[in-house]
C-alpha cells in the first residue's frame, strides 16, 4: 500500500515538473505576448492597402457556370 503512494506522489510531481516546463517554453515563444491586441485589431479600418470584398468583386467577377452543365443537379455533361 505504501509504495503505490510513493508511486503516486512521483507521477504528481513528473507531471508537475513537465508541465511548469511546457509553460516555461510557452511564455519564452511568445504566446502570452500582447493578448488583448487581437480583438482590438479586427475593429480597426483596413487601410493598409489590402483590398476590401465590395472592391475585389468589381475587379473580378465571378466566372459564368459551365455552359453545357444540367442545372437540375445532374453532373453529366449534355
Amino acid at each position: 500500500m505504501m509504495w503505490s503512494t510513493y508511486l503516486l506522489i512521483f507521477l504528481m510531481l513528473c507531471i508537475g515538473v513537465a508541465s511548469w516546463l511546457l509553460f516555461l517554453w510557452a511564455v519564452k515563444s511568445g504566446q502570452y505576448d500582447d493578448v488583448e491586441g487581437p480583438k482590438y485589431r479586427m475593429l480597426d479600418d483596413d487601410e493598409q492597402g489590402t483590398p476590401s470584398s465590395d472592391s475585389a468583386e468589381k475587379q473580378h467577377p465571378p466566372e459564368p457556370a459551365h455552359p453545357t452543365r444540367r442545372r437540375n443537379g445532374d453532373d453529366r455533361l449534355s
